[in-house]
């Protein structure tokens, strides 16, 4: 990481907040948790959005990783694959349908991803994701065929998930945020 890792001694922060952050990660401070540390309101901010975000949407976890995968894939976010891959896999995912998007993201990630281990659904995600994450706007045809498959509950948080981790790619990339251990 380009700044050292926030520890209690170099910036205090309230216990109540760090205390927060351990409960949603399970225990032990990220990579990610140590950079964001250094600003108290925007941890504090960061902790209630993305916990939301990743916990608290309906909307079907599997096709919000694999948007989120997407979105760290074109972005060159490893840290962000790296732990949105297995929570991809654990949401129902598949190992063919990971190698597939790897495969569509280096090849043509402006085309329509063709392998046959993606349904027509995670095709409509992943053009979505490409979408918004190489050019911002996305196509009337791409949104459209999102309308005939996703509510408008759906469609916002899908757009949602697939922002924020945009916003979390740029944020890891530019400090350097690498994968723990």
């Amino acid at each position: 990481m380009r700044l050292p890792d926030w520890t209690p001694e170099r910036k205090a922060q309230p216990q109540e907040l760090v205390d927060a952050i351990l409960a949603r990660r399970g225990g032990a401070l990220l990579n990610l948790d140590k950079a964001l540390l250094w600003s108290e309101p925007l941890a504090r901010g960061w902790n209630t959005y993305l916990k939301a975000v990743r916990t608290e949407l309906p909307t079907s976890r599997r096709l919000r990783e694999l948007g989120i995968c997407t979105v760290a894939l074109l972005t060159g976010a490893h840290y962000e694959y790296h732990h949105h891959a297995p929570d991809f896999l654990a949401a129902g995912g598949t190992q063919a349908q990971l190698d597939a998007l790897n495969a569509f993201v280096r090849t043509d990630p402006r085309g329509i991803p063709a392998d046959p281990s993606l349904g027509e659904v995670d095709q409509l995600v992943i053009r979505y994701a490409a979408q918004m994450t190489l050019d911002v706007k996305v196509s009337d045809e791409v949104f459209d065929a999102l309308r005939r498959h996703f509510d408008e509950t759906q469609i916002v948080e899908l757009t949602s998930a697939i922002a924020t981790y945009n916003m979390v790619a740029r944020f890891l990339v530019a400090l350097g945020i690498t994968p723990e251990g």
